[in-house]
């Protein structure tokens, strides 16, 4: 643990040399120094246990794989692709520098063209990061794309959980 003057209200954690490292604000509570020390071991440990996991869901995966063949030439290649408890207000997520791929579990009971397009939604990202023309263009090459996106905005609107924009 490592008290800073200089640290007014942030908490951060880190592994060094086989140990864990918090940095404190020095005008911390003892019970509040203990608190954030447990909150934060358990967050490093959780980061751990997700990055030792396998992969993601090899079905997903090989999904994802051949779209990017069919509809993207190819070129988008990601390096996990899994479902996700976690998303309750986006379909899916892109984490471009890791090449990871999420898509909400609640996408699993939506018929398959739906969750192909997202899936190559989130794959176009690892060619293009914003939703410039150029990433619509390569989104459009999935020839369900508008329908996909109107039974999207119809569940949207019938549950009111919109997704945030991505």
């Amino acid at each position: 643990m490592r008290r800073s003057a200089r640290r007014r209200r942030t908490v951060s954690a880190y592994r060094s040399e086989g140990r864990i490292v918090v940095l404190l604000p020095a005008r911390m509570s003892r019970s509040e120094e203990q608190q954030w020390v447990d909150r934060m071991v358990n967050r490093l440990e959780r980061r751990a246990a997700r990055e030792a996991a396998p992969p993601g869901d090899a079905a997903l995966q090989q999904r994802a794989v051949a779209l990017s063949e069919r509809w993207l030439e190819g070129r988008a290649r990601p390096r996990s692709v899994r479902w996700s408890d976690q998303q309750q207000r986006r379909w899916g997520s892109c984490s471009i520098d890791a090449g990871a791929i999420r898509l909400s579990r609640r996408l699993a009971t939506m018929p398959s063209w739906v969750v192909d397009y997202v899936l190559v939604h989130e794959l176009t990202h690892l060619l293009v990061a914003d939703h410039s023309a150029e990433f619509h263009a390569w989104v459009a090459h999935y020839p369900d794309t508008a329908r996909a996106q109107a039974f999207l905005a119809g569940v949207e609107h019938g549950t009111g959980m919109g997704p945030e924009a991505d």
